[in-house]
């Protein structure tokens, strides 16, 4: 059995756990509300390119196409764009989209990562690691995708790859978050957002001409959606993972402090025997 004070040092550090999980908490829970606002003001704007890039589709021929929505050449391979956070001390979320992308890549795909903690998970699968990037402490902003859109343009454009996917992280709720796949390129609008043809507006320059930098755009807000979306996931995660390392930490606290009760009051006890026991012995 632990001695008083063995246990008095187990519960002061127990508690120390408790206030830093509980301080993680409270910032993560701070962040998420900046985080969820930022992510829900930007989808509309998202959806609504879609669907205008969409329409603007059907008003050229297919062989005016941009590069951004014609097929290469079918070589197989897919460049994956993995977006994780930084930092950990957010439950499952990274084992989950390390086993999401060992689900949907193949030994010959390439390996674009964004954030520290999935480089190794994808540097123990494959060795077609294209770049990797942090992603960050703080809210992200839309100056960090241009690097990234430049690496994935050389990989598409160039015909290495036939596909571009991101794999994020979606929040759905508060205690859940899912691994997500969004096909970013070639972009192929589908046919229920592309129903309507421009025929009563002109555009100048031409429709050819503002197609490739409408499309590219697209591409931009899509990769910056993401990440923004892996941003909230990450703080949900986070809060709701600091919640439970608390409560656990309680729970660990009262039932030392219940322990450092019986010892102590073991000994006090153990002590009054002797005591009547010497009493005893002398009289």
């Amino acid at each position: 059995m632990a001695s008083t004070q063995q246990l008095t040092r187990r519960i002061k550090t127990a508690q120390n756990i408790s206030k830093t999980t509980k301080a993680m908490q409270m910032i993560a829970a701070s962040k998420l509300k900046k985080a969820q606002d930022a992510a829900l003001a930007s989808r509309p704007y998202v959806e609504k390119l879609f669907v205008i890039t969409g329409q603007l589709t059907k008003g050229i021929e297919k062989a005016l196409l941009p590069v951004y929505m014609k097929k290469p050449k079918q070589k197989g391979k897919t460049l994956f764009v993995v977006i994780a956070p930084d930092k950990g001390l957010c439950g499952g979320l990274v084992t989950n989209l390390a086993r999401e992308l060992l689900r949907q890549s193949k030994a010959d795909d390439f390996f674009l990562t964004i954030g520290k903690k999935i480089e190794s998970p994808v540097a123990r699968m494959t060795k077609n690691i294209v770049a990797s990037f942090p992603f960050g402490t703080t809210s992200p902003t839309y100056n960090t995708i241009y690097p990234i859109t430049k690496i994935i343009d050389e990989q598409f454009l160039s015909g290495k790859v036939d596909k571009v996917v991101l794999l994020s992280t979606h929040f759905i709720n508060m205690f859940s978050q899912k691994p997500t796949i969004t096909n970013l390129l070639p972009i192929t609008p589908s046919e229920e957002d592309t129903n309507e043809k421009f025929q009563f507006q002109l555009f100048e320059p031409d429709l050819e001409s503002i197609l490739p930098d409408l499309l590219k755009r697209y591409m931009r807000m899509i990769l910056f959606q993401e990440i923004l979306e892996s941003y909230l996931a990450e703080q949900s995660a986070r809060m709701i993972s600091m919640q439970n390392a608390t409560n656990n930490a309680k729970e660990i606290i009262e039932e030392l402090k219940l322990e450092y009760n019986k010892t102590r009051q073991a000994k006090i006890t153990s002590e009054i025997l002797d005591i009547t026991g010497g009493m005893t012995a002398t009289s």
